[in-house]
């Protein structure tokens, strides 16, 4: 009666550890969390001294990955070959072992160094190969303490652990497939960024941030159709190149691409200039002559500052754009083109409408696909990239090896570019012109001796609020450039007055790296009146 509940009882605890196993390894994806904690649960419930999951590595070898009861420096040293002591035999013959007493077997090779024989005990060790059919992929094993004399039942406890190593191996095999599907998704990925990287990317379009590298994907994706286009962005983002792109990757390669500025015409020779006109239409017509629309036919039109037409001329373009026909000025014959247009404006289209000053059926018509364009300080990675690209460029066409350093090119990093990468151009071209050697320093670059032309973009509007001229409304505060809209910098003073604001001071120390000097020459100041500006506002020096 006694050995019967003995039995019930080891049943019922050995039902309830594998349960509870079970639970476990199905609790987490970080294998080797798991498995130890699979180990503290049988140290738990069958008094186990030690144990350790060993499974097979791409070398061939094994390596113990979990343990219970020893230390890190012990669990690092538990490497077996195949055939290499008991736990090597087991890996290799795929078969359980066990030793009843560890220290009278001359294979063990105790080479975790954790087991040592107690005082009137002896340490029992039983290993059982961990499988997924009829793969051995590893080796689970235990110790327990076993009193000199004691009878234990080694086959109770085998084919128990080997129902455990079963539940083990097939989570390993689980993990293992994860494993290389992660492994495989992220080489797919690695091949498919560099395809897109490849793939979305337009000539003379220079752009590896991923704020670019979105709008190339949305030129592709746009392109190919029909449908009318408007960019959108600050000027010199490089609308008119993306308009370039958009025509070349479209099925109207072949045909024209023809362009007009908008905002470059008055409203008569803007109609003239689109819809052409008859001879005699006018004073200086002296022939007849096609508009850009008749010689864009088959093409692509692109109108480029589309926000500043009249109102007057709204309604007229707005006809073509719904009709696909026009007349000449001058004339009575109806013209049918076929045209794909992409637009361009460097305006809040929104705010124009609900003013009044932009149609709302116009704005309808154009904006069917907006592509934003972000402005030059919101991509600031590409920065390294153009000015390289530019001094290329520079030293191609004027037979120069001029580089820059990167002191340097860390204060074109920290600009603002209020004209973008137009801007950047230019400043590069400038100061590639204006230095000697053949290293652009920073002291080289025009903001660095308070010569940088878009300061005169800059007022100052009171003490402590600085707005830039140009319009800070040039997309919809939805877009996702204007929630990312940096805040512009002071703009540098050439007063006497030497009693500046506390951005704008603190603007040009970081400007120039925090030298008193360089900001004094930066603000026209001397360096005695900056240093009592800064020890008037308490601001403290940083060192770089």
């Amino acid at each position: 009666m006694n050995t019967n509940h003995l039995s019930s009882t080891r049943n019922h605890l050995e039902l309830t550890t594998i349960y509870e196993v079970s639970k476990i390894l199905s609790s987490s994806l970080d294998l080797r969390k798991t498995l130890h904690d699979v180990l503290n649960m049988l140290s738990t419930n069958l008094q186990m001294l030690r144990g350790m999951v060993s499974l097979l590595q791409d070398s061939g070898n094994l390596q113990v990955v979990a343990a219970s009861g020893l230390s890190q420096k012990e669990l690092e040293r538990g490497h077996f070959r195949p055939g290499e002591g008991v736990t090597g035999k087991i890996l290799q013959g795929g078969s359980p072992v066990v030793i009843p007493n560890v220290a009278e077997e001359p294979l063990f090779l105790n080479r975790t160094g954790g087991r040592d024989s107690l005082e009137g005990e002896s340490i029992s060790f039983i290993g059982v190969p961990i499988k997924t059919g009829r793969k051995v992929m590893g080796v689970l094993s235990i110790d327990r303490i076993r009193k000199n004399g004691e009878v234990v039942n080694f086959g109770a406890d085998v084919r128990f652990l080997s129902m455990i190593a079963n539940l083990v191996g097939q989570t390993v095999k689980l993990h293992q497939i994860v494993a290389a599907e992660r492994e495989e998704l992220i080489q797919e990925k690695h091949r498919l960024q560099k395809e897109l990287q490849g793939k979305y990317s337009l000539d003379n379009v220079i752009g590896q941030s991923k704020r670019m590298q979105e709008v190339f994907a949305e030129v592709h994706q746009a392109a190919p159709g029909r449908s009318t286009i408007l960019l959108r962005g600050e000027s010199g983002t490089g609308k008119e190149v993306i308009a370039h792109a958009i025509h070349y990757l479209s099925a109207r390669k072949d045909a024209p691409f023809i362009k007009l500025n908008c905002a470059a015409l008055t409203e008569n020779l803007l109609e003239s200039e689109l819809f052409g006109h008859e001879k005699g239409a006018f004073t200086g017509a002296a022939q007849e002559r096609k508009g850009r629309f008749e010689l864009a036919h088959g093409g692509t039109l692109f109108l480029d500052e589309i926000g500043e037409i009249s109102p007057s001329f709204q309604a007229k373009l707005l006809r073509v754009l719904q009709e696909r026909e026009f007349e000449r000025v001058g004339g009575n014959r109806t013209l049918r083109v076929d045209v794909r247009l992409v637009t361009a404006t460097n305006r809040n289209l929104e705010e124009a409408v609900a003013k009044g000053e932009f149609r709302a059926d116009l704005y309808y018509r154009i904006n069917v696909v907006s592509i934003f364009l972000p402005p030059l300080r919101e991509r600031r990675e590409d920065i390294p990239v153009l000015v390289n690209h530019f001094l290329q460029k520079f030293n191609r066409e004027n037979q120069r090896k001029l580089t820059i350093s990167p002191e340097g090119m860390q204060i074109m990093m920290h600009c603002y570019w209020p004209g973008n990468v137009r801007e950047l151009e230019n400043c590069v071209e400038r100061t590639a012109t204006m230095t000697r050697s053949t290293m652009i320093r920073d002291l080289d670059l025009p903001c660095q001796k308070n010569q940088c032309f878009s300061s005169a973009l800059w007022i100052s509007q009171g003490e402590k609020k600085v707005i830039p001229i140009i319009s800070q409304a040039t997309i919809p505060s939805s877009s996702p450039a204007a929630e990312e809209r940096a805040t512009p910098p002071p703009a540098v003073t050439s007063e006497p007055n030497f009693d500046i604001p506390r951005e704008r001071l603190i603007w040009a120390m970081e400007q120039c790296g925090w030298v008193q000097a360089k900001a004094a020459r930066l603000l026209s100041l001397t360096s005695r009146q900056i240093g009592y500006a800064l020890k008037k506002y308490q601001i403290e020096m940083k060192r770089w």
